[in-house]
């Protein structure tokens, strides 16, 4: 490792990040009307919005502005704001209206874009009687911890799912800094062999910060946690993070630590487009990962506007394994923020997905999609058929709150414009799909439910 961070020495990258305060000082930004510009004033004071030098200088092709798929993934357009929402945070700012005014308004539009979709709220565990905020607990194998210091990102995704832990809404806000909480949760549950920590982005927190989170989980007392995985989008945003920052070198030894204490660390890559693999800061940053032992796991949704083509996802699958990542979930955009300018009906993301699978090689089909994190778990879109003279979509669950679920197929009538499970109704004349009884007694229980955990 030391010889591999050696090797690396190079000039030093400085992060630099704009959001609304100061995004009018990119150069780049003077090709945009001004009606492109007010745009950005108006979606990001109710959507999060930041965006760095990285981005800007290696990842968007500003002659393809403003449908260029890394400027779509990183600047606000008004379509992704309904008519209404827009004209109305438009005409709070145009009136100059007062910070708290304008927050006001803002909070307003917020609450009708579903900030918590999937019942993430139902999620939240306890200890005794203390509610732990900073932790889901949704599939009985698997904790998801967000630590306080990790909930912001080097870049903020304008389809992200999690945008309430961005725009000042603490009320809406998953954090948590006590660390002993989560270890004593653990030793209450060994069921649970998989920690993923999460936020935000948990890579934007300095090495000895970051250190405080994961060494307590490789005592051997915790002999049940085997698996550590952290979801990043930094390989892609800022893969200087491991290269040229003053605690790459720390970063990397400290994955090297996890490895060598026998668990597995998981490195949850966000990749949206090809473009984000391409770079050679981010070749050299997944290298020196790899270096570690660490696993480098790549997930992205399929995005209308950005990579809603099979041939994309080809490219991106080969890019990954060619870089010895491995590819492992396409998702569905979830039902929150922009879903209606980034959203694809289920139907055609599972043509998408099948098109692309049949193009690259079986090293490359680890992957699994297209998927719906929803309530009751990760529902998988499998495809459709005809049976009994109906045309229906097949679906099963590759995680559910109830372990019994999963694997189980059903099936939901043909719908071809459906985004989302809430849209489709199960066929065959059914009132319900299988799940729905007992997944409505476990969301309304007070306390984390049995079947979650156990």
């Amino acid at each position: 490792m030391d010889q591999l961070i050696q090797n690396n020495k190079e000039s030093k990258q400085v992060y630099h990040s704009y959001s609304l305060n100061n995004y009018r000082q990119i150069p780049q930004l003077s090709i945009l009307s001004e009606e492109q510009l007010e745009a950005i004033d108006v979606v990001g004071h109710v959507l999060p919005f930041k965006t760095n030098n990285y981005v800007i200088e290696e990842l968007i092709n500003w002659d393809n502005v403003p449908n260029d798929p890394m400027f779509t993934l990183t600047f606000p357009r008004k379509e992704m704001l309904s008519n209404q929402h827009y004209e109305e945070m438009k005409a709070v700012l145009k009136n100059n209206g007062s910070k708290n005014e304008i927050k006001e308004a803002a909070n307003r539009i917020r609450l009708q874009l579903n900030p918590h979709p999937a019942g993430q709220e139902h999620n939240v565990p306890s200890l005794g009687n203390h509610k732990l905020s900073g932790m889901q607990h949704k599939y009985r194998e698997t904790v998801l911890f967000f630590p306080s210091q990790g909930q912001t990102c080097h870049a903020y995704c304008t389809f992200c799912f999690r945008w309430p832990q961005f725009v000042g809404m603490d009320e809406m806000k998953f954090a948590m800094k006590e660390t002993d909480l989560l270890v004593k949760y653990l030793e209450e549950h060994r069921e649970v062999t998989d920690v993923l920590f999460t936020g935000g982005d948990p890579m934007v927190m300095k090495a000895k910060i970051l250190r405080t989170y994961i060494e307590p989980l490789l005592d051997d007392k915790l002999h049940n946690v085997q698996t550590i995985r952290i979801g990043t989008k930094s390989l892609s945003y800022w893969p200087y993070k491991f290269l040229t920052d003053d605690d790459a070198g720390e970063i990397l030894e400290l994955f090297e630590k996890v490895v060598k204490s026998g668990r597995n660390l998981a490195i949850m890559a966000h990749f949206n487009h090809p473009v984000e693999l391409g770079t050679d800061a981010v070749k050299k940053a997944i290298k020196l990962i790899r270096g570690t032992g660490a696993q480098i796991r790549t997930q992205s949704p399929v995005l209308k506007n950005i990579n809603d083509d099979p041939a994309i996802w080809a490219e991106m699958w080969r890019k990954q394994v060619n870089q010895n990542c491995i590819p492992y979930y396409m998702f569905a955009v979830r039902d929150t923020g922009a879903q209606d300018f980034f959203g694809v009906p289920l139907v055609r993301a599972q043509q998408i997905f099948q098109q692309a699978y049949q193009m690259v090689s079986g090293v490359c089909r680890t992957v699994r999609g297209p998927s719906m994190s929803c309530t009751p778990g990760k529902v998988q879109i499998l495809g459709t058929a005809e049976i009994m003279g109906k045309k229906v979509i097949v679906m099963r669950m590759i995680q559910g709150r109830n372990p019994d679920w999963v694997a189980r197929p059903f099936f939901a009538e043909y719908d071809d414009k459906a985004i989302w499970i809430d849209q489709l109704k199960p066929a065959f004349g059914e009132e319900k799909f299988f799940f729905e009884d007992e997944l409505d007694k476990i969301l309304h229980k007070d306390a984390m439910p049995e079947l979650a955990v156990n």
